[in-house]
């Protein structure tokens, strides 16, 4: 009797990279999963002045009332990329058109048209903010992507995306304040000095 050789034709297959990093969310509560080109990032759990930056910049774009009809202000939605099958962000805080509920593309993720505005506070992965994210939300045609860099005290403005990148990037340092531009929604204005100064621990 000849024993044949079982078939496991799924062995030689990667697993896709959606299911890996669902696998990772499940195990790492807290921590901040993406794919973006291509490539699962694992950041963790933000600290308290990450926490209490963000805080801070919610205020001026709920006091413009980028809250309430048109557009909403939310923290960690996710955005559906087009750099790759699988690849997908999640930003510290996001300026929406209010229905985007109807633009779900996959994995609780959206579709990058209804994205006005996106921002990352940095944190320990700041390299990944300053490089890898720029060229995907530029590829995404996201119109204004903000970062606020605590490890230089600063913030960035980038508008007028061009497909890998930003044609104008601003960087503004502490007694400077910002105006975004119009495309948000409303007239919203960031005091640097404010949000550099809340990303630091105190003490």
């Amino acid at each position: 009797m000849s024993a044949a050789a079982v078939e496991h034709p799924c062995d030689d297959e990667p697993e896709p990279l959606l299911v890996t990093a669902g696998s990772f969310t499940e195990r790492l509560p807290g921590y901040r999963v993406e794919i973006i080109g291509g490539v699962i990032t694992v950041a963790p759990p933000q600290d308290g002045p990450h926490t209490r930056a963000l805080t801070k910049i919610m205020r001026p774009f709920i006091a413009a009332g980028l809250d309430d009809g048109e557009t909403e202000v939310l923290q960690g939605i996710g955005l559906w990329l087009p750099g790759g099958p699988e690849d997908f962000a999640i930003p510290d805080l996001s300026v929406v058109d209010a229905d985007f509920d109807a633009h779900l593309v996959e994995y609780n993720c959206y579709d990058p048209a209804v994205f006005r505005l996106v921002l990352e506070v940095t944190s320990s992965n700041y390299r990944n903010d300053l490089r890898n994210k720029v060229a995907a939300y530029a590829e995404a045609k996201v119109p204004v992507y903000v970062i606020v860099d605590r490890r230089h005290g600063r913030v960035h403005v980038l508008t007028e995306p061009t497909g890998c990148g930003y044609d104008s990037h601003e960087v503004h340092s502490p007694g400077q304040t910002v105006t975004l531009p119009g495309s948000v929604g409303a007239e919203v204005t960031l005091d640097v000095a404010e949000l550099v100064k809340a990303g630091r621990p105190r003490g």
